[in-house]
């Protein structure tokens, strides 16, 4: 389970060809990373929901 105060960046995740995205890609611990669904029912999304909340971080979207 991803801890949110461990969070170092989230970025959107797009499939190759895809105009939507899938996931996220959460950079936390400085060097360790994980892929996390866009599903509101995984606990390590709802971290990522309060993460972004916190006022100075933000969910990078590079586009598809």
């Amino acid at each position: 389970m991803i801890d949110k105060d461990k969070i170092v960046s989230v970025t959107k995740d797009y499939l190759v060809g895809a105009t939507t995205s899938h996931g996220y890609v959460v950079v936390y611990n400085i060097n360790e990373t994980c892929s996390v669904p866009l599903d509101e029912a995984n606990t390590d999304y709802q971290e990522i929901q309060e993460w972004a909340k916190i006022e100075g971080n933000n969910i990078i979207d590079n586009g598809a």
